[in-house]
């Protein structure tokens, strides 16, 4: 269990649907300007505290979900499931990113481009699946991170989850409106507001997307399962429209477009893979789902591991038929299959095109509003935010305070920034809680409290800093341009080392009780080494504002812990 000095955490009833101060503050420390600065005094007793409990799967589906007054209906299959992964992924990051990419970074290696960041992407999803379905909760990474690896690292990816969801709903959104000019025939800054006093990476206001958001905001909130099937006859028309694209492409294609395949070398290929890892952000929403699913055992496995085998599969040919259209010089940045299309003379296909990003990029925007909510919504279970966001609607069931909230935030960046700042922002935050997540599964399965012996524990605590270790130094490698063969040579016989020591020389403390991770340790560790490779192909001013953002984070959380203490504390003494 989750514990604070020791004991253990119960349940915490909470009112329905209120908005008071104790909705927001009922914990102790909180009552009075007295009360918080001996809890200030206190912090360095309090973080020790919140750095070593770690909570317990039992606890995340009992009294944790218990906290938010109202169950969540269970309503989805691996068929809905299957659909909104679908829905989640497939919108911006194709029908956009390809574009930018291709032309600035890759050329027609953009293909190898989505293989690297699908492969990433699928050793993620598997070790989501297995967490998905040992502890199926709408806390989703949070949740697997706080039995693992404790609350305070918890937190930290919680904060990066956020991040991700309002700069993806963002960057969406903007893309939203780059595709409906084009549908018009206009320039997607016809419709922006010029504001010539801001700096230009912000001076580009956009209406139309925070417009976009409000209308998914009130379907979010409305009904998962009406949700589900909206999304459901999206996604099919939007999976046509992808086929027609293809089919039509390369009745146009030219195979001399790939002569020159590789005209940025292997750097542009990972470096773009590092960006175009966005256009799979969102199938981690699917996960936040379990806790509204029939039989998680069987739903999630298919449901997570169908959609992203789907979408790797079109995500490639998408890439292909671009690259066969166009010369990668002459590929558009902003829309680029609708002026392919428009180049080769089909001009008419554009709009089919341009609708069709449109139906992809709604669906991506309300499925990310599903689950953007349900991660908040466990997050302020926890009392870390305030635990009015874990309210769920008596009649629809849906988290509605942690919808409007997480969508607001959204509407406001999207408002104001460009997708190329938001992008590689995104791809940092996503890849960051990707990796932790592998190193989150290989501590379930190596690692149990009370039953590890402390020989064990420091095998799988060597093995682990060392493939870290290793996978930092290969990325840190590349990241300053070095090119010659005996530093990566180096780097991944360590890793090579430290994932077979672990193999060989660990015992595994605990096995999946209905579905697991196939060749552990090995695709965990790979899942780590390739994530962690593509943060080091990411921009630096990217890394200067995730820093900037996990700073902020570390202040909220030294001054704000003693909400979660609190309402550990309080829990444990109900208990005893």
């Amino acid at each position: 269990m989750e514990t604070v000095g020791g004991s253990s955490v119960g349940k915490t009833k909470r009112r329905a649907w209120t908005c008071s101060k104790q909705d927001f503050l009922p914990e102790e420390s909180f009552q009075s300007w007295a009360n918080y600065t001996k809890a200030l005094k206190e912090t360095g007793t309090r973080l020790k505290d919140r750095i070593t409990s770690r909570s317990l799967d039992k606890l995340e589906l009992t009294e944790i979900r218990g906290r938010s007054g109202f169950e969540m209906k269970k309503t989805l299959s691996w068929w809905d499931l299957i659909w909104f992964g679908i829905g989640a992924v497939i919108g911006a990051g194709i029908f956009v990113l390809t574009g930018q990419e291709a032309r600035d970074s890759a050329g027609p290696a953009v293909i190898l481009s989505y293989v690297v960041s699908g492969v990433s992407a699928m050793l993620s999803v598997f070790c989501y699946t297995e967490f998905a379905v040992e502890i199926p909760v709408a806390g989703g990474s949070f949740a697997y991170l706080r039995v693992e690896l404790g609350d305070f690292m918890a937190f930290i990816a919680a904060g990066n989850i956020l991040l991700e969801y309002v700069i993806g709903g963002a960057a969406v959104a903007r893309s939203w409106t780059s595709y409906f000019a084009t549908l018009l025939n206009h320039h997607p800054n016809d419709f922006r507001i010029h504001a010539a006093s801001l700096n230009p990476d912000y001076s580009r206001l956009d209406p139309i997307a925070v417009a976009v958001i409000a209308i998914v905001c009130l379907a979010a909130v409305s009904s998962t399962k009406a949700t589900s099937r909206f999304n459901y006859v999206a996604s099919i028309v939007h999976l046509a429209i992808i086929v027609f694209i293809i089919i039509a492409g390369l009745t146009q294609a030219n195979p001399k477009n790939l002569s020159d395949f590789t005209p940025f070398g292997v750097r542009g290929v990972f470096s773009a893979s590092a960006v175009l890892f966005f256009a799979y952000v969102g199938f981690d929403a699917v996960s936040t789902m379990a806790e509204e699913t029939k039989n998680p055992a069987k739903d999630i496995p298919l449901g997570l591991v169908g959609a992203m085998a789907i979408t790797t599969g079109c995500y490639c040919l998408l890439a292909l038929t671009l690259c066969l259209m166009q010369p990668y010089s002459q590929i558009d940045p902003d829309a680029p299959f609708s002026v392919a299309f428009q180049a080769i003379g089909m001009d008419w296909a554009k709009y089919i095109v341009a609708f069709g990003a449109l139906k992809g990029m709604t669906t991506v925007l309300l499925v990310s509003a599903v689950g953007q909510a349900r991660y908040l919504t466990h997050i302020a279970r926890t009392h870390m935010v305030p635990p009015w966001l874990a309210e769920v609607h008596a009649t629809t069931g849906t988290p509605v305070n942690a919808t409007v909230v997480m969508l607001v935030a959204t509407a406001v960046i999207a408002f104001f920034t460009s997708l190329g700042i938001l992008s590689n922002l995104l791809s940092i935050s996503t890849l960051f809680i990707f990796m932790m997540v592998a190193v989150a599964l290989l501590v379930r399965r190596y690692y149990v409290s009370g039953q590890t012996n402390d020989s064990d524990r420091n095998k799988l605590i060597a093995a682990l800093v060392l493939i870290l270790a290793s996978s930092m130094a290969t990325a840190a490698y590349w990241a300053a341009g070095g090119m010659g063969w005996a530093g990566y040579l180096v780097s991944v016989l360590v890793w090579l080392l430290a994932t077979a020591f672990l193999w060989w020389g660990v015992p595994q403390a605990r096995a999946p009780q209905t579905w697991g991770v196939p060749l552990v340790p090995w695709l965990p560790s790979a899942s780590i080494a390739i994530n962690t490779f593509l943060l080091g192909s990411i921009d630096g001013p990217s890394f200067v504002r995730f820093g900037i953002w996990t700073a902020l984070l570390l202040v909220y959380y030294f001054f704000g812990l003693h909400a979660s203490y609190d309402t550990a504390k309080a829990a444990s003494n109900d208990g005893v």
